[in-house]
């Protein structure tokens, strides 16, 4: 990835908030823990994984940034949201919890040098040494992704109610 395209996705990451937040608008309070089927999310728990998710992404860049090399953690996202039983979390908290991460790690990348974006560590569930630009490439597209599940899933509420 070049300059211009790592430059374009970084833009993307510091506006997921705000494009959260939009999304969020059009999702009427009944549907919010509505659940497509018994094993998809509802859209309480998308925001309180995308918190989860975001925090867990912020010390990943940080990892990446200052120990290449090194070793990332893992984690079972769906038995998290489980055992962390996710619709007792608070979503205003989860909400302002994935503003600043996003805000503190989206100025932080901004500050990088291109070599820093040429760094590697070791991820659990990758064999090849996961990249900087693998990590820029999920997290740009990470909120995004989720805004369409949560318009699928009240695409779906929609259709049972």
């Amino acid at each position: 990835m070049d300059a211009k395209e790592r430059n374009e996705k970084i833009e993307l990451y510091g506006r997921g908030y705000d494009l959260l937040k939009a999304a969020l608008a059009e999702v009427p309070q009944e549907a919010m823990k509505f659940k497509p089927e018994p094993k998809e999310w509802s859209v309480h728990e998308i925001i309180i994984h995308i918190a989860d998710s975001e925090s867990n992404a912020a010390l990943r860049a940080r990892k990446l940034i200052v120990e290449p090399g090194g070793l990332l953690m893992a984690y079972d996202q769906d038995e998290w949201a489980v055992s962390l039983k996710y619709h007792d979390h608070s979503m205003d908290d989860a909400l302002e919890t994935t503003r600043l991460v996003r805000k503190t790690t989206y100025e932080l990348l901004k500050r990088q040098t291109d070599e820093v974006f040429s760094y590697a560590v070791k991820h659990p569930e990758y064999d090849e040494p996961y990249t900087f630009e693998q990590w820029i490439n999920i997290y740009s597209a990470h909120i995004p992704g989720h805004i369409e599940q949560i318009q699928n899933n009240i695409k779906a509420w929609k259709e049972k109610n």
